[in-house]
């Protein structure tokens, strides 16, 4: 299946814009919902509506216009698209799959009934059941439904620390003495065909609890490699999916690999495949929804990636400062989002830095945050 395809994508941000620039070299014919009547995908779609992908009738009368429907963010309405699949539509990733991980509490209960190793937890309907887990801390609290990008998890320590607790249906996740925090990317296609990208090293914001950078491949061994590699495709063949999978895991300073959470989807730390790999994590998607051969993953340079967050202070409509000085670093590639308004830690692009080693790349990137900024 491909040219001339009718793909909607529910959600307009910058991971949609990036399915959508792969999607040009396949002839595809684009159709975008999300909420944000100026979403990054607006001006480069082929038909952009706004309205809400949480509601029924919003996403079952914008799917029946589609010949495929994917995502580019979990928090859709899963009965819309089931009923989608029930019609014809072709629906990938599964609408199950979805209300599966879009849910920590279920997500968690299915890593423990497919044996795959997993932080300890507890479901939580509330902060009031915090005093009552105090032998389960320190632990992060996690809500149970609608958390993005570090938005949703609270670190709870100790007693001093119930005030902050979410008042909603969460997951008490017990804090893991890690090592590493790495993430490998899978892809299945509805032939059983699995490709597993090269595992990355995320080092994560101090401040704002998200990606700060990457580097790829992770600084692990050979052995290391395998067995991530191995965990990614069970867990993807657990979930029987079609797309790609984006699964996140600590490397505990005892030796285990735990998986932390996954993304049905193209995922942050993926985005240094577009220069970096043969197949990027957004070709790779499309090649596994629309059923066809799966890319070659292998990188051909080391990476650095690093998220362009709005400069603390500035909030309004976005100016970039530096990117003359940033591009006439070799090996230095700016991809900015579309985004019209900044505001602090709102992501709104991001640099990819190759070189030979990731030493290079991570002193390449060094230098070019100095001059990149993001202000108003």
């Amino acid at each position: 299946m491909i040219g001339n395809v009718k793909l909607g994508i529910l959600g307009g941000g910058q991971l949609g814009r990036m399915l959508i620039q792969a999607g040009l070299d396949f002839n595809l014919y684009t159709l975008i919902l999300d909420p944000d009547p100026d979403a990054p995908c607006k001006p480069i779609c082929n038909e952009f509506y706004n309205g809400s992908f949480a509601d029924y009738e919003t996403v079952y009368n914008f799917g029946k216009k589609c010949d495929v429907v994917t995502i580019e963010i979990e928090h859709v309405n899963c009965d819309a698209l089931a009923q989608l699949k029930k019609e014809g539509v072709t629906v990938y990733p599964d609408p199950e799959v979805i209300r599966t991980i879009q849910d920590k509490g279920l997500q968690k209960e299915f890593y423990r009934q497919n044996n795959i190793p997993t932080a300890d937890f507890r479901i939580l309907k509330d902060a009031t059941e915090l005093a009552a887990n105090s032998d389960f801390l320190p632990a992060f609290q996690k809500l149970r439904t609608l958390g993005y990008d570090g938005r949703g998890v609270q670190k709870i320590s100790g007693e001093a620390d119930f005030s902050k607790g979410f008042e909603a249906p969460s997951v008490l996740e017990k804090l893991v003495d890690y090592e590493k925090e790495i993430a490998v990317i899978c892809a299945r296609n509805a032939k059983g065909e699995i490709a597993v990208f090269p595992a990355t090293e995320l080092v994560f914001h101090p401040e704002f609890n998200l990606v700060d950078y990457l580097m790829a491949p992770a600084n692990i061994s050979e052995e290391l490699q395998k067995t991530v590699a191995d965990l990614a495709r069970k867990v993807l063949e657990a979930f029987d999916m079609v797309g790609l999978l984006a699964v996140e895991m600590f490397l505990t300073k005892t030796g285990e690999v735990l998986v932390n959470e996954v993304a049905p989807r193209p995922h942050n730390s993926g985005h240094h495949t577009m220069k970096a790999n043969y197949t990027s994590q957004f070709e790779q998607h499309l090649r596994a929804i629309l059923n066809l051969p799966l890319g070659d993953t292998k990188q051909h340079s080391a990476a650095v990636m690093v998220n362009l967050l709005g400069e603390p202070g500035y909030s309004g409509e976005a100016k970039y400062e530096g990117t003359d000085q940033t591009l006439e670093i070799p090996g230095v590639f700016v991809h900015l989002y579309g985004k019209k308004f900044t505001k602090p830690s709102r992501k709104m692009g991001h640099m990819t830095v190759l070189a030979p080693t990731t030493a290079e790349a991570n002193e390449k990137a060094a230098r070019a945050r100095k001059y990149l900024k993001i202000i108003a």
